[in-house]
């Protein structure tokens, strides 16, 4: 009775919530011109998004955190972070089978239903990575974008000499049944390109969304029905079968979908932004698909400032992990939305402000080193015109 009650609360409750007012400063205010139904939909999302998930609803038997919120407060960053272990050589790169990680990769530090948290070991060669929670404001641009024009950009970096050349991680759709026939007709085996994640290992935004509820929370679904590796084995947890449906995946997909990328102040830096060369990574805009559903989303330019390509960053950024064909040294170019509300930057959080972010792109071996070294060359006020450009945007 109770798990009922709670699924009757997150299906419907949402809807008949007063709505909550919001300023133009705020990081999660939806799309402009959707649709009553979109809206509704943003809503429910929403209201889910925020909801701390109990025993009895299926929490654990191992999990980070109790709700998405917790990851992701107003749709930016923190306060949670995951932590990733790697079983690595002497030399650095990461062991064959990381035979020393049984249970995985992800310390699960809470526990349900009997189960013992997963602790990192305490071994001289299994290393401890942080990553931050990744911002969702604005990801449904992400995912509208055409698949075309990310290997358009790929194949175009390819050519240059600068030592700038990204390249799309494809992944393996896994999910069965498909998770939403509004968005994708993927099917299992399919080879898809990534584009969400510190990495781009998740294709979808319901892939990225039924990922997390069972990575992070242990909350069990159709597109992920089994539970996480636990030292007990488990197979379920306080709540028989599955935990969550197929449509609560589906309205945490649209309500990230739905999120407006947050208002822009404009200055004097673009000029600089992209004589430097950081545009060469972060592209301003990337054109979307004509079909996407949303139409407010389909057939024009994303504002995104990415290209959603894996790029080499030399080894002082690297975190040891092989994520789908992301090798340690590779990361996602994360898109420049809403930096104002981050106080962290980079995959783990270890730059306290953009300029430090900047000059820890510049590091041996990384591809943007070139820019770097442009950025630091230029007069102190140019410096500034352009930090003041990226804080803005």
């Amino acid at each position: 009775m109770r798990r009922a009650w709670l699924g009757l609360l997150i299906a419907g409750c949402a809807s008949e919530a007063p709505p909550r007012l919001v300023g133009d400063t705020s990081s999660d205010l939806p799309l402009a011109g959707v649709s009553a139904e979109w809206r509704a939909r943003f809503d429910d999302g929403d209201f889910l998004f925020d909801v701390p998930f109990r025993e009895a609803d299926g929490l654990g038997p191992l999990y980070i955190r109790s709700s998405c919120g917790g990851c992701h407060q107003s749709a930016a960053r923190g306060p949670g972070t995951v932590e990733r272990l790697a079983q690595l050589e002497p030399d650095g790169s990461p062991t064959a089978g990381q035979p020393a990680l049984p249970l995985g990769s992800v310390v699960r530090p809470f526990a349900t239903s009997g189960a013992s948290p997963l602790l990192a070991p305490t071994r001289a060669d299994v290393h401890v990575f942080v990553r931050a929670g990744i911002p969702v404001m604005g990801r449904g641009w992400l995912e509208a974008i055409d698949d075309a024009e990310l290997e358009r950009v790929a194949a175009e970096q390819a050519q240059r000499t600068d030592g700038v050349s990204g390249r799309l991680n494809h992944v393996v759709w896994k999910s069965e049944p498909n998770a939403d026939t509004r968005f994708h007709q993927h099917r299992v085996g399919d080879v898809v390109i990534g584009r969400f994640g510190l990495k781009a290992r998740q294709a979808t935004l319901d892939d990225f969304a039924a990922d997390a509820l069972q990575g992070d929370m242990g909350l069990t679904s159709p597109l992920r029905p089994h539970e996480v590796v636990n030292a007990e084995g488990l197979t379920d947890d306080g709540k028989p079968g599955l935990d969550v449906t197929a449509e609560q995946v589906n309205q945490l997909a649209d309500y990230v979908r739905l999120i407006s990328i947050p208002s822009r102040r404009e200055t004097s830096g673009r000029a600089l932004f992209e004589s430097v060369g950081c545009a060469s990574c972060h592209v301003p805009s990337l054109r979307t698909r004509a079909d996407y559903p949303i139409p407010q989303l389909a057939g024009t330019d994303a504002p995104v400032f990415t290209d959603l390509l894996l790029h080499d960053m030399g080894p002082s950024l690297a975190d040891g992990l092989n994520d789908g064909e992301a090798s340690p040294r590779e990361w996602r170019t994360a898109p420049l939305i809403g930096l104002r509300f981050l106080t962290a930057y980079l995959h783990d959080g270890r730059a306290a402000d953009v300029e430090t972010a900047v000059r820890l792109h510049g590091a041996e071996g990384s591809e943007a080193r070139a820019s770097v070294d442009a950025f630091a060359a230029l007069p102190a006020a140019d410096r500034e015109q352009l930090l003041t450009f990226i804080s803005a945007l």
